[in-house]
């Protein structure tokens, strides 16, 4: 079916109404005067609003051409009754979600090519250093010192093993690739997992640990949230001095249970403390070694599990993760 114009809309109209004023001129013209008038003050207002709409249409096809190059401005505040009305209003709501996600989009942008440019900087380091050990080892002056070449060589190529496959985690978690397999876990299983894989490097440094671990249980994923206390407990050893101490606690009440991983390190320069959970983080007391992921990774594997993390820290004293596993979710 054509759709009408308004110039059908008033032909239509005239041919309806021509025959029935030509009668009642012919009743009675005083009538007909009447009914012609009130005809055309209908037509008359019919053809304003009609005009009227057209220039809403046009407006918004205007406003709808702008946003497309990229103008987001659109004043609301004529706002009339009526169904014209409710879609400016839908329109308005639409492009402000679409401003917001486009600079949404920005910033994921602009971290993205952040986080590039952070990662390239920890793998150049490793690459560089296992390039010049490679060089010194072809030369002939060196054969002494092989051994000990290969001793860095291994260390750097484990470094950037362990980035990689730290980012590759990252990533997945980012992109909520990852399936958490939930159930009843024990925290002392949780502790006792991370303090074997880290026994040895325990030994060398001679750092001893107070396991003051009441067990608990929460519901989460036993693997990941071994992952995370692991990389907590990693940071506390890089900065734990030889001969130091490692302190596990936990604590309940009635809506969490808590676990503690305390060491009375170097602990965390106060301007740093805000910002040691934020990926590719470099604080003033970091070790060389460190690259700014590992305890980005655990809060972002806790806070999937509905879990808290927090820090406390004393420069000189040593610093506390507060692991927070809430008894159930609001």
């Amino acid at each position: 079916m054509r759709k009408l114009t308004l110039k059908n809309i008033v032909a239509i109209a005239l041919a309806i109404c021509v025959p029935f004023l030509t009668a009642v001129f012919i009743i009675d013209v005083k009538c007909g005067i009447i009914v012609l008038c009130q005809t055309a003050v209908i037509i008359s207002l019919f053809a304003a609003f009609e005009k009227d709409r057209k220039k809403f249409i046009v407006n918004i096809n205007d406003y709808l051409s702008r946003v497309l190059r990229g103008e987001y401005s659109f004043d609301i505040t004529d706002n009339f009754e009526g169904e014209l009305s409710i879609l400016k209003n839908n329109i308005y709501k639409v492009v402000v979600m679409l401003k917001s996600t486009n600079e949404e989009l920005k910033k994921e942008k602009l971290g993205l090519a952040s986080s590039m440019a952070d990662i390239t900087h920890q793998l150049k380091t490793p690459l560089t250093s296992i390039t010049v050990m490679t060089d010194l080892m072809e030369n002939e002056e060196m054969r002494e010192k092989r051994s000990e070449l290969l001793g860095i060589i291994k260390t750097q190529t484990e470094k950037m093993n362990w980035l990689t496959v730290t980012l590759l985690k990252l990533s997945r978690l980012d992109a909520d690739a990852i399936s958490f397999n939930f159930s009843n876990v024990s925290i002392s299983d949780i502790v006792d997992t991370a303090l074997s894989t880290f026994q040895p490097t325990l030994d060398l440094r001679s750092v001893t640990v107070k396991n003051n671990v009441n067990d608990f249980s929460f519901y989460g994923d036993s693997a990941w949230t071994g992952e995370a206390v692991k990389n907590i407990v990693k940071n506390c050893i890089e900065h734990t001095p030889v001969g130091g101490e490692l302190v596990f606690s936990t604590h309940n009440t009635n809506i969490y249970n808590e676990l503690t991983i305390s060491d009375n390190g170097s602990g965390i320069d106060s301007e740093d403390l805000p910002h040691i959970f934020e990926r590719f983080y470099h604080g003033k007391n970091a070790s060389a070694d460190s690259v700014g992921i590992g305890l980005n990774l655990a809060k972002e594997i806790l806070s999937k599990q509905h879990a808290e993390i927090f820090c406390e820290s004393e420069k000189g004293k040593g610093s506390s993760f507060r692991i927070k596993f809430y008894k159930a979710i609001i």
